[in-house]
């Protein structure tokens, strides 16, 4: 339980009410601060004083824009709270939603919008509804801010969502509409407002604007105190506007459908639209990391496929050499027993053979897994003359049944190399089956030439050459590329293994063409007393 709590944890770091502002997203609230009251109030100074007309049209589509903009905020906020489970956003969720169901009212009473006189309550209705439409949300802010750290309020249990986020628009539609009813009602208890249609009480600056003013503050300082994400970041960026709005809706003398009143409402759709925009840019850009995580998860997993089929056909590719001479070996016995007389010197030299077999068959499978894990234990003092007179003895039987001349010109003073023999060995005769593979279509004479020799001073050379058909110019550059192979049964494991195996031991191996006819293999290792330390 406790590591499926930490996972969950973990996720949540990644939803927006719970994800860090990086110093960028600081620097646009701050600089979204700056530019609203700065276009406000390069407007309110010069042009305050106008009084323009009256456009009902502009406070239709300017009240419609804040309830979509809010209610979508409301829903984006309420789908957080079904992963989060925490209160808080279920509190910052209904304060939007709250505002979004106040805004209908306003409009509707609002005269002039819809009906000379609005549509329904008398001259105050609007007004009021304004001032706690404003005062209404910082106390939601408040509640959030006081909840998002609060542990005793604890998380909705998960089957719960649903009923809680039901219960709070319950809750939050029943205070609206309480609100709008006391509105709508004459407003008891509250403050006059409005002179007549147009014209707010002089005294507006006290009963509006200090209330508001008194709230944002207190609701910015309990925010400010307990900021640490990215949606307490951007609600104090709203609550910074709520505070730039208040002095032109008063100076230079309060009234509607003036150069500031116009310009107030432009900054409060653009105020009430910072949290939208910051949440669909989040979400897209989360979606956008989920999608790149799916992407590299896929392509790991196929990643994982091939290196899965890389790895069967690597074990099938190794281990069908000494399978194959194991079998070759036992029907050699078989019939060396089945005789009239049983040449049993011969069969023990066959079993003899398959013992070995099987015991290089168990180290191949064995190297595989090493070249898997890689482990310089296993690496020692490899004599590489020796090791090719094992390789090509091996390989007698394929040898002869080729009808291959072998010339060995192997340097006596050659210095051992560090190395896992097993690898090294696998190596060698990989070069060797190829090389008696490309000659066994050859009419000509069949020649594999296998040198030794010193390179570069600290270095050892293998060469491995044979005079077959050899490698056209345009399969030369995939030539080691995993599963690529000429052979109509092969793997296209061979090659691809050695190269890997050689630069592990930090060589180098390569091929050239052969005149007249051929290939030649060579590759390179450092000598035991020049080898480089692994990587």
């Amino acid at each position: 339980m406790q590591r499926l709590a930490v996972a969950e944890s973990e996720e949540q770091q990644f939803i927006l009410s719970n994800l860090p502002p990086s110093p960028a997203q600081k620097r646009l609230a701050l600089g979204i601060v700056i530019g609203l009251a700065t276009a406000l109030y390069l407007v309110v100074g010069p042009f305050g004083g106008q009084q323009l007309g009256a456009s009902y049209s502009f406070v239709a589509i300017y009240t419609t824009a804040m309830f979509v903009t809010d209610l979508i905020t409301a829903i984006l906020l309420f789908a957080q709270f079904s992963i989060l489970r925490s209160r808080a956003i279920l509190v910052i969720a209904s304060g939007y939603l709250f505002t979004a169901l106040l805004i209908v009212p306003y409009v509707i009473a609002f005269p002039g919008a819809l009906a000379p006189g609005g549509l329904a309550g008398g001259l105050q209705t609007t007004a009021h509804l304004y001032l706690i439409w404003h005062c209404g949300f910082p106390l939601f802010i408040i509640g959030y801010a006081l909840l998002k750290d609060d542990e005793s309020f604890g998380l909705t249990p998960q089957g719960k969502i649903g009923e809680e986020i039901l219960f709070s628009v319950s809750m939050t539609a029943a205070a609206a509409g309480a609100v709008t009813i006391w509105c709508m009602n004459g407003g008891a208890l509250l403050p006059d407002i409005m002179l007549d249609q147009s014209r707010f009480v002089p005294n507006w600056l006290r009963v509006v604007g200090a209330p508001i003013a008194f709230l944002c503050i207190v609701a910015l300082v309990v925010l400010w105190r307990r900021r640490r994400s990215i949606l307490d970041l951007f609600l104090l960026v709203v609550l910074c506007a709520y505070l730039i709005e208040i002095p032109p809706h008063y100076f230079p003398y309060p009234a509607r459908f003036s150069t500031g009143w116009y310009a107030v409402r432009v900054t409060s759709l653009l105020s009430s639209s910072i949290v939208l925009v910051v949440l669909l840019y989040e979400i897209t850009a989360l979606y956008g990391a989920l999608l790149a995580a799916v992407l590299r998860q896929r392509h790991e997993r196929e990643a994982r496929l091939m290196t899965g089929d890389a790895i069967a056909a690597t074990v099938a590719h190794e281990v069908r050499q000494p399978l194959t001479a194991i079998v070759t070996s036992a029907d050699a016995g078989l019939r060396f027993l089945d005789r009239a007389l049983p040449n049993l010197d011969r069969a023990k030299e066959a079993f003899t053979r398959i013992a070995s077999d099987g015991h290089r068959a168990g180290a191949i499978i064995e190297n595989i897994r090493t070249n898997l894990r890689p482990d310089e234990s296993n690496r020692t003092n490899v004599e590489l003359n020796a090791l090719i007179r094992e390789a090509l003895d091996l390989e007698s039987s394929d040898l002869r049944k080729h009808r291959t001349t072998v010339q060995l010109e192997l340097h006596a003073g050659l210095p051992d190399v560090r190395a896992n023999q097993v690898q090294l060995r696998q190596v060698v005769l990989n070069l060797i089956v190829n090389a008696v593979d490309a000659m066994s279509s050859s009419d000509g004479p069949r020649v594999l030439s296998v040198k030794t020799a010193l390179h570069d001073g600290n270095q050892v050379l293998v060469s491995v050459t044979d005079s077959g058909s050899g490698i056209r110019s345009m399969d030369g550059d995939r030539v080691f590329d995993p599963l690529f192979t000429t052979k109509s049964d092969g793997m296209g494991m061979g090659l691809s293994i050695c190269r890997s195996i050689v630069e592990a031991h930090n060589g180098r191996l390569w091929f050239t063409p052969n005149t007249p006819h051929g290939v030649v293999f060579q590759f390179t290792l450092h000598s035991s007393n020049s080898a480089p330390a692994p990587a």
